[in-house]
């Protein structure tokens, strides 16, 4: 497994990390069990990143995580928590005081005295020009209730806002095969600032996992369902907010482009970390042979030619309806 610098932070991590939004159950549910499955595997296999958030299951993805840092008090795992999604989505609730209690009851979630790293989970535009934000962020690392701090967008010109800011330790953006924009600007950026970039959605919601055909249907209760015109949340959380029908038919081309015994979701990670400026790609996992799968990415090299690939079915199949939007 490559490893490398959380900028700022001086963690080093693994490549490929671990998102946990599935164990909040928006994925379909996953028992305690799997869950716990899942994480052993990961770091078994050399994950030492997980991802997480104070809104997935309202917290039970946070608690999970806790008892297994508890179960596994010297594993070294760097956790990255987000914060802000649990109440209207508007400015003002962007506090100094909204911070401290939310922050609070991650600690208490995740059994953590000072929280690894802490991101905004992709507020309102308005919020990332506000300076008295990181004022507020800036007392939490000074009083160590947070070690560092980060954001979570939704458009690269948030990220690139958000970098202005030297407090800013990472940033955390939709990045894969079918979403491509953050290499114009978002990346070269976070190079020159020193910021980390963590790839999220890097499987674009499993269109890259090569398993999906144009008749693949969805729970009821799992957001490839219910938010896939951006009906609860933000669209392009879902599908990289690429067409369901387009997604599938460029992941069958992806797949057709690769050597025989290169899994897709292996060769689309591999890819995301081979990025100049991206730190880590932090798929999910709801089994522990996809996270075994997934860790194996992290010691792989680029698919020759598989960039030019990339970049000619966004152009053909993404560009024209996602490039400008995000």
């Amino acid at each position: 497994m490559q490893r490398r610098t959380l900028a700022s932070t001086g963690r080093e991590t693994s490549v490929i990390g671990l998102g946990t939004w599935q164990f909040g159950g928006d994925w379909g549910p996953v028992e305690d069990a799997d869950a716990f499955a899942v994480m052993d595997a990961s770091f078994e296999s050399g994950v030492t990143l997980f991802d997480t958030a104070d809104v997935y299951g309202d917290g039970r993805s946070e608690e999970l995580i806790g008892r297994w840092l508890r179960a596994n008090a010297d594993a070294g795992v760097t956790v990255a928590t987000k914060m802000g999604r649990r109440v209207e989505q508007v400015p003002s609730n962007y506090t100094a005081a909204a911070f401290r209690g939310w922050v609070d009851r991650s600690r208490a979630n995740l059994q953590q005295d000072t929280l690894d790293l802490v991101q905004l989970h992709c507020p309102p535009t308005a919020v990332f020009d506000d300076d008295a934000v990181y004022d507020a962020l800036d007392a939490l690392v000074e009083d160590r209730s947070i070690a560092a701090y980060g954001v979570s967008v939704e458009t690269a010109d948030q990220a690139l806002t958000a970098m202005r800011h030297t407090g800013v330790a990472s940033v955390q953006i939709i990045l894969n095969a079918f979403r491509l924009k953050p290499l114009d600007a978002v990346l070269p950026t976070a190079v020159e600032a020193g910021v980390a970039v963590l790839a999220r959605v890097p499987l674009a919601s499993g269109l890259l996992s090569g398993k999906y055909t144009t008749a693949t249907d969805f729970a009821p209760e799992d957001h490839r369902s219910y938010n896939r015109h951006g009906e609860a949340f933000d669209q392009g959380e879902t599908f990289s907010g690429v067409p369901f029908e387009d997604g599938v038919r460029a992941a069958q081309e992806f797949a057709a482009a690769l050597p025989e015994g290169v899994s897709v979701p292996q060769a689309a990670l591999a890819w995301i970390v081979a990025q100049d400026g991206v730190t880590a790609a932090i798929p999910g996992a709801r089994n522990a042979d996809q996270a075994r799968s997934n860790a194996a990415a992290g010691s792989l090299d680029p698919v020759p030619g598989l960039d030019a690939t990339v970049h000619e079915l966004y152009d053909r199949w993404f560009r024209a309806t996602v490039h400008e939007r995000w």
